[in-house]
């Protein structure tokens, strides 16, 4: 028979019963369960966890109220972006809407260099693409930048091929870039812009605020692979510039760039210029300069193809001041057309300073002195006026003044104050020595006696239709018609300049011809070469002005290098502007060759 204990009998019960009775248990028998936390403890640990909670209360306070404008920003930093829609640059026309600038639709390449992923063989074919090589290429494809331009404006085919490569990191926008249809023949009118669409030179810089319109914004959401997901926020759209309307016309530009073109070739000259003028409105219809150069093509560029000479240039104008000096000696009454003037010898001599003519002449008229461009006949006439009188009427034709004119680098020309004058200063003044102007200056200078004795304000852009044009009086009209008459006789038999004579057409005007200023002294063998005039005589429509500078080969008289080509815009022009003959239509031109004797400096 089994023994048994009952539950609680015995040592062993009692052991069992110790068990459960935590009051038997000694805490002295263990150092770690006899060890008391002291309360200051438990209270720091719930301090810290309450520190902790209020911080994460605050943070998310500054975050969701305070700062949530800043991290709105931040987070849409990572997937919104900012596209700009770029405006259209307004176009230039002339004064007829031929397009001498527009802007068209092109390609630019650019990059996010860290997400450009591409094998070696990809990488070769779009450096070749671009016109780079490998080394130039990893080099753009900087990791360390955001964003590069691969090309800008590139053409539609290499951006086609590019694309069809399929790069990631490597994507197109559309930018615009500006085309010039005239090309050379209008370059130093228009101008150009940068790369950014700005002006930097001619009509493009003069107008830039009117041209440049104003970009616009578009807001997108792009994917990790730059593509765009959706709009949000407001569309900005793009304001495209104003357009500008010429007064230049484009066919007597191109046929004036043309004509001063083939003059500076067959003379060996260095460059030339031609200002064409619209005397009934003071509209500027043509200025062309060679050298030129191709607005849209713009590499390897030197600043003598930059140069607007018509504008820049300055230059002692010679015998295209003597018609001024006639014209103020008759306006006051110290002489008249018929009025003798003795210039035998041939030479004067002022305060030890000799004056000569090319060739003697005895005794000329006021009015052969014009035609065979008389230095001594007009220097006498010059010495009866106070110099004064002389300097108000240079003053009053613009001479010393910058041409008021919306065009970048127009020169105001040299003139001193006549207090500073000596007589040998005032002499040499009366034939264009001692001053300085530019072919623009003397083509608006010329008005006057094509206007009827008004000098008036010249334009590059089209005057309204009927908007009448005043001007400021210089000289009477009588006085403006009688040298209307000398200077066709200038430009007639026996002047200086037969070849600028037009069939058809009568025409007028000075010839000139002046050695260039090297420092303080007059080159022995450098000329330049230039012929003002206007046409027809009956009824002035157009002035027309043309230099050569440096020709050589023997031949350096204003009548014979600038006389044809005046000769031949003066007939072109006439007959784009539909301006009838007033003469009977028959072989003008005198074949005969001026030679040294024929016309004085």
């Amino acid at each position: 028979m089994s023994r048994f204990w009952p539950f609680g009998s015995g040592k062993k019960g009692a052991a069992v019963r110790g068990v459960g009775n935590t009051r038997g248990v000694s805490y002295s028998s263990s150092p770690l369960l006899a060890a008391k936390t002291p309360p200051w403890r438990s209270r720091f640990l719930v301090a810290l966890v309450g520190v902790a909670f209020m911080g994460l209360l605050a943070r998310a306070a500054y975050v969701q109220v305070f700062a949530s404008e800043f991290f709105q920003r931040q987070g849409e930093a990572r997937y919104a972006h900012t596209m700009e829609l770029p405006a259209s640059r307004g176009r230039i026309h002339d004064r007829n809407g031929q397009v001498l600038a527009t802007s068209v639709a092109v390609p630019s390449i650019w990059a996010i260099p860290k997400e450009v992923d591409a094998d070696p063989d990809k990488r070769r074919a779009l450096a070749k693409l671009l016109g780079l090589s490998s080394q130039e290429l990893d080099k753009r494809l900087d990791p360390a930048s955001r964003f590069v331009w691969l090309r800008r404006q590139a053409d539609h085919d290499t951006a086609s091929a590019i694309k069809a490569l399929g790069l990631k990191g490597v994507f197109q926008d559309r930018e615009y870039k500006r085309k010039y249809p005239e090309g050379e023949a209008a370059a130093h009118v228009v101008g150009f812009t940068n790369i950014e669409d700005r002006g930097q030179e001619g009509i493009e810089l003069a107008f830039q605020k009117e041209l440049q319109g104003r970009d616009g914004s578009r807001s997108v959401v792009r994917d990790r692979l730059g593509r765009v997901v959706e709009d949000f926020g407001e569309l900005i759209p793009a304001s495209n510039g104003r357009d500008v309307q010429l007064s230049v016309d484009s066919k007597v530009q191109f046929f004036a760039y043309q004509r001063v073109r083939d003059a500076v070739a067959e003379h060996k000259a260095k460059a030339g210029s031609v200002v064409v003028l619209d005397v009934k409105t003071g509209e500027l219809l043509a200025l062309a300069n060679f050298p030129s150069y191709n607005p849209g093509d713009r590499r390897n560029l030197s600043g003598a193809q930059l140069r607007n000479r018509a504008l820049t240039d300055i230059f002692e104008p010679g015998s295209t001041m003597k018609p001024f000096i006639a014209a103020l000696a008759l306006e006051t009454g110290r002489v008249a057309p018929e009025t003798p003037i003795q210039t035998a010898p041939g030479r004067m001599t002022i305060t030890g300073s000799t004056i000569t003519d090319a060739h003697p002449h005895g005794v000329l008229s006021v009015r052969e002195v014009i035609q065979k461009s008389s230095n001594v006949g007009t220097v006498k006439m010059a010495m009866q006026m106070p110099p004064r009188e002389m300097h108000e009427m240079f003053t009053a034709i613009g001479l010393g003044q910058r041409p008021q004119l919306d065009f970048p680098g127009a020169v105001t020309g040299k003139l001193r104050p006549y207090k500073s004058w000596r007589p040998i200063e005032q002499a040499t003044m009366s034939y264009g020595y001692g001053l300085s102007a530019s072919l623009l200056q003397l083509a608006r200078a010329y008005t006057v006696f094509a206007r009827d004795g008004d000098v008036i304000p010249i334009t590059l852009t089209k005057r309204p239709d009927g908007q009448p044009v005043s001007g400021i009086k210089v000289f009477s009209p009588t006085t403006a018609k009688e040298v209307r008459l000398m200077l066709q006789m200038a430009a007639g038999d026996g002047g200086t300049a037969p070849k600028a004579q037009v069939s058809g057409y009568s025409v007028g005007g000075k010839s000139g011809t002046a050695r260039k200023q090297e420092g303080k002294g007059y080159a022995g063998n450098k000329y330049r070469s230039w012929f003002v005039g206007l046409a027809p005589i009956s009824n002035p429509r157009i002035v027309v002005a043309v230099m050569v500078d440096e020709p050589t080969g023997g031949v350096y008289y204003g009548g014979a290098v600038a006389g044809p080509v005046f000769s031949q815009v003066v007939a072109q022009s006439l007959r784009l502007l539909n301006v009838a003959p007033d003469l009977e239509v028959k072989p003008q031109i005198v074949t005969k060759q001026v030679t040294a004797v024929e016309e004085s400096f």
